[in-house]
């Protein structure tokens, strides 16, 4: 039996590198908005449904997320509509993974873990954290978006403190070897008590 693992943490907080830092440890790793990227791509399973939703949202037999972005800024209703095509492809293609893992953990990456109830399936939840001024300082140093629209993002997001509350775990990402350590140390709590099962 695979253990689940919750994965979550607002922008900037260093989930991608933590998630990297258990698969490092023999942890298998589902990353949703990697499964959105593969459902969005040519071929993929949102491509034709969503192209009956919205033509003009697809570009060269794929979905273009430039398209999407200024559709749902002129109508912020077709968000909802969007959401449930491309949930549940998300949702199948997470079970298919937990389908066919060997590994004893897996650890499912999930932006939006506790908003979409998603938790609630899981065997455990992490949440990475980080305090404001470096996730600022991070998310401004890749350059694609400004504070403001930072802000924006935060502001409709989970507050960082309410994750934490409601987290299992909580990994702080201030260096990478520290975040290694904690990573470390769940997956040796996680195996023993795997073991004692």
């Amino acid at each position: 039996m695979t253990f689940k693992l919750g994965l979550t943490g607002s922008i900037g907080m260093g989930k991608s590198t933590t998630a990297k830092l258990f698969a490092e440890e023999g942890c298998d790793v589902w990353d949703a908005d990697a499964a959105v990227h593969r459902l969005y791509s040519k071929g993929g399973l949102a491509v034709e449904p969503l192209r009956h939703l919205l033509p003009e949202a697809i570009e060269d037999g794929a979905v273009s997320r430039e398209n999407l972005k200024t559709l749902l800024k002129s109508d912020p209703n077709l968000l909802k509509e969007i959401e449930r095509i491309v949930h549940p492809l998300v949702a199948q293609d997470r079970a298919e993974c937990l389908e066919h893992t060997k590994a004893d953990i897996c650890v499912l990456d999930i932006p939006l873990l506790f908003e979409t109830g998603s938790d609630k399936s899981m065997d455990a939840t992490i949440c990475v954290t980080v305090d404001l001024d470096i996730q600022k300082a991070r998310v401004l140093e890749r350059g694609t978006m400004t504070e403001d629209q930072l802000d924006t993002i935060l502001a409709n997001q989970m507050p960082d403190e309410e994750k934490r509350a409601r987290a299992d775990f909580v990994i702080t990402t201030d260096t990478l070897e520290h975040a290694r350590a904690q990573v470390q140390d769940i997956v040796s709590q996680i195996r023993a008590s795997l073991n004692h099962a």
